[in-house]
């Protein structure tokens, strides 16, 4: 269900040390640090990171990412949360800069949260 989720925290570098300490004993990893730009991900070792730390605005107060089996499903998603009256914050698409597959989709809730829908295969 969950693909990854997002924390917002308002000091990336101290917050990326805390977490670097309590995630240890589970196993849990820096994946990709890009702290000096604002967010750092944290994961398992394998794939993509499922935990990521961000202090970038409009992103909303908390993000959640839920997994899709195909890009059509991202599409519906998108279309239903702008039908249920969610608030345009990506549309479905491409996001090279993530990874050549990842299509996600992503709309603001009524409270602000980043809600997204994800897929990460080929076509």
């Amino acid at each position: 269900m969950l693909d990854h989720v997002s924390a917002k925290v308002s000091d990336v570098p101290a917050a990326k040390g805390f977490y670097e300490q309590l995630f240890a004993p589970l196993g849990v990893q820096l994946m990709m640090d890009g702290a000096e730009e604002g967010w750092c991900g944290f994961g398992t070792g394998s794939g993509i990171p499922q935990f990521w730390i961000t202090n970038t605005e409009g992103r909303g107060a908390a993000h959640f990412a839920f997994t899709a089996p195909d890009r059509a499903t991202v599409d519906a998603f998108y279309e239903a949360a702008i039908g249920a009256g969610g608030k345009d914050n990506g549309p479905p698409g491409l996001r090279s800069h993530y990874h050549a597959n990842y299509y996600g989709a992503f709309v603001h809730d009524a409270d602000g949260n980043n809600i997204e829908a994800v897929c990460h295969k080929p076509e």
